[in-house]
């Protein structure tokens, strides 16, 4: 007998039954019999894998007030995730040691309603921690070419990044950069602020393409040297997607994602919702929005990931725009607003999209049973209906803040229910309100 079964779901991979026994995927079928504790129809839904976030900024222990593992996860489950990968910084102290990452597992553990994953910190001076990191089980290090905004957490030069990149490709793990050259940035920053220009377009200005190219072209350098497999994370442009692209050509074992924000919106919405909208790399063109599509659909991106990087109101609120806040909050609306667009307007189809957002985030990080609909697997799955079509209001967001710059765009892509091991945790109810989600760790080195 089965806990749960799911009637007639619409599966990247085709129509069938859902059996599952004990919060895994035990049968798949055309028509699977009755009885079982639970059925649900899926009829006129999609059924995908839960969304795997391998990118967000949570910010605890420490920063919990401007966002916190409780309500992120909330709010991821509400946009189809099942699992988040958290990242050392925002978070105070950054998870540079085993101390710090003690003291996040254990907020995870107490207040995550998903699945997650903890990176590691690849700063200055932290090199003799990053074997016992890995041995932890951190699900790889995260560094920055460019200044991160976080005093504790100073981004890493060449020569940081070559010995760390060594160290971690001895320990098996991989290594996500933000991929900013920091002399350019600095520089272009420096002399836009001192000739008092910190407007929108001079922040954008300040950001251009070529210094995330330089800085691509670097990481895939130091990564052939030191043998290090490499991701580039929120990859903004398609020029930069073409460099990576051809490094993997060259047998550098370099990935890349690029996150919901730089495929929905442009630089002409910056303009249009002010700080809520500031990140780094900042919004592209319109030309090359659509061009990173293009790569994506060809194959051209690995991973998708939100970059949820929250903040209080308060610290969006400049007149300097080089001082405001530059992190979009987007979690929840993120991944839907993706997948409507992907399957709607742009063509693709749920096989080439769906891995883009769980199966190839598994594969990357080395995990085990999670990211497909597959017997053996966990029942971590989403269920989506594309005949929605709700405007997004502040009203709707389940963050610490009501902060988005989705605010006002329409979704037709609504998530009806997130299951986490067969369990429904969106919407919902008395009877799961306590389940908590599990640490997630590599089960093989990349």
């Amino acid at each position: 007998m089965f806990d749960l079964i799911i009637h007639a779901a619409e599966t990247p991979a085709g129509r069938f039954d859902i059996g599952i026994t004990e919060g895994v995927i035990t049968a798949l079928a055309p028509a699977l019999p009755d009885p079982a504790k639970t059925t649900l129809d899926a009829t006129g839904l999609l059924v995908w894998p839960g969304i795997m976030d391998a990118h967000v900024h949570f910010n605890e222990p420490g920063r919990a007030d401007w966002e916190g593992l409780a309500t992120g996860s909330r709010a991821l489950a509400a946009g189809g995730g099942t699992a988040f990968f958290d990242m050392p910084l925002n978070s105070n102290p950054p998870t540079a040691n085993l101390a710090a990452l003690e003291e996040k597992r254990r907020c995870a553990e107490a207040e995550s309603v998903l699945d997650f994953g903890l990176w590691g910190a690849l700063i200055p001076g932290n090199e003799d921690d990053m074997e016992p990191l890995a041995a932890a089980g951190v699900i790889g290090f995260k560094a920055f070419m460019s200044d991160s905004g976080m005093a504790e957490f100073p981004h890493a030069n060449a020569a940081v990044l070559r010995a760390g990149m060594k160290r971690a490709a001895a320990c098996g793990r991989l290594v996500a950069l933000h991929a900013e050259d920091q002399s350019l940035t600095r520089r272009l920053s420096a002399e836009a602020q001192a000739a008092g220009r910190t407007g929108i377009q001079d922040y954008l200005d300040s950001r251009p393409v070529q210094a995330e190219l330089l800085a691509i072209d670097l990481a895939v350098e130091l990564a052939g040297e030191t043998g290090c497999a490499l991701h580039i994370v929120h990859v903004s442009s398609p020029e930069g997607l073409a460099r990576l692209a051809a490094a993997r050509a060259q047998g550098v074992d370099v990935s890349a994602e690029t996150c919901p924000h730089y495929l929905l919106l442009n630089d002409t919405d910056v303009h249009r919702t002010g700080a809520l909208a500031k990140c780094a790399p900042p919004l592209r063109d319109e030309t090359r929005r659509l061009e990173l599509w293009q790569h994506l659909a060809a194959g051209g991106v690995q991973t998708i990931g939100s970059d949820h990087s929250p903040s209080p109101a308060s610290l969006k609120e400049s007149t300097d725009f080089f001082k405001a806040w530059g992190g979009i909050g987007g979690c929840q609306h993120g991944f839907p607003l993706t997948i409507a667009a992907a399957l709607l307007d742009h063509g693709l189809s749920a096989a080439t999209l769906s891995p883009l957002l769980s199966g190839h985030v598994v594969e990357r990080f080395g995990l085990a049973r999670k990211g497909k609909i597959a017997v053996g697997y966990d029942a971590d799955l989403i269920f989506l209906d594309l005949k929605a079509a709700d405007r997004i209001s502040a009203q709707d967001l389940l963050t610490r803040h009501p902060l988005s710059a989705y605010t006002g765009l329409v979704n037709r892509c609504r998530v009806t229910r997130t299951l986490l091991r067969g369990q429904s945790i969106w919407p919902g109810n008395p009877e799961t309100s306590h389940l908590r989600g599990r640490w997630l760790k590599p089960q093989t080195a990349v």
